[in-house]
């Protein structure tokens, strides 16, 4: 067993995903997709496009809100969680995206939370919503298939756990299957190799997957190796107006927020701050 954290949670996700392939196999997912009523959100236009977006004359800073029951250093975050309320507290609050951690064993996560809010959210707003990302380990195509089939309208790659042909190869079925690619660096090698596919976001993990500590001098410093007209989003650290008004200077085009959420007494408040 690795003796790093990632390390760890692939190794495990690998014997999940596999007894995935058994219980819903491709052909199931398929027709799980089909009933999907609803068209596919961008979360690329919901940052750049959006009321509050650059493109459109407003504010820089828009806000991916997570919905996570627990994390490996600190456990559970909340003794219940009401995925769909929570949904649709950030999408009346102003949220871009919505990110949805679907990992089972470390972060008390499932892929049914995924499906459970999007028609939660497609049913109290119709019209529009935040885009939906798939937060998790993802190195197999059939994860990819299966987020399509959850309701997905992006999926996180990590570059740090997949090889150049496996990520190329994600990212390439992922735009096949109208998704759009999230991709995660946290080192000036991996910016590089996140630059060599087709990614539709570069995010930025403030911290260490090896050891989970966090520094947002991290953004600060591999912010300048992406291209300006790349979208860019800090992952991870950011807990105050502070810290947002600190990436906003790092030049990012959104701040993805989960444990300072989930932990808020009061959520559409706690959002405000990060909304700059």
């Amino acid at each position: 067993m690795p003796d790093d954290i990632i390390g760890r949670i692939v190794a495990d996700k690998r014997g999940e995903v596999e007894a995935r392939k058994l219980q819903e196999p491709l052909e199931a997912l398929a027709r799980r997709q089909a009933r999907i009523p609803t068209e596919q959100w961008s979360l690329v236009r919901s940052i750049l496009e959006g009321p509050r977006g650059p493109s459109s004359g407003g504010r820089r800073m828009q806000l991916i809100a997570e919905i996570k029951k627990a994390t490996p250093s600190k456990g559970r975050l909340v003794p219940i969680l009401e995925h769909r309320a929570m949904a649709r507290t950030y999408t009346i609050g102003g949220a871009a995206g919505i990110s949805i951690l679907t990992e089972s064993k470390y972060f008390q996560g499932s892929i049914d939370f995924l499906a459970e809010c999007r028609v939660s959210i497609d049913g109290y707003y119709p019209g529009g919503r935040p885009a939906m990302l798939r937060k998790d380990f993802i190195f197999d195509p059939y994860q990819v298939y299966e987020s399509r089939a959850y309701g997905a309208d992006a999926v996180l790659l990590i570059v740090s756990i997949v090889t150049d042909d496996e990520l190329r190869a994600l990212v390439e079925l992922a735009h096949e299957q109208g998704l759009e690619c999230l991709v995660e660096v946290a080192s000036e090698r991996e910016v590089e190799r996140a630059l060599t596919v087709d990614s539709d976001i570069i995010g930025i993990n403030n911290r260490d997957l090896r050891t989970f500590a966090v520094d947002l001098a991290v953004t600060e410093r591999l912010r300048p190796e992406i291209p300006r007209n790349k979208v860019v989003v800090a992952l991870s650290g950011i807990h105050t107006r502070a810290d947002t008004e600190r990436m906003t200077e790092a030049g990012v085009h959104a701040v993805l927020v989960g444990e300072a959420l989930m932990t808020s007494k009061n959520v559409r408040e706690k959002m405000r701050e990060f909304l700059i």
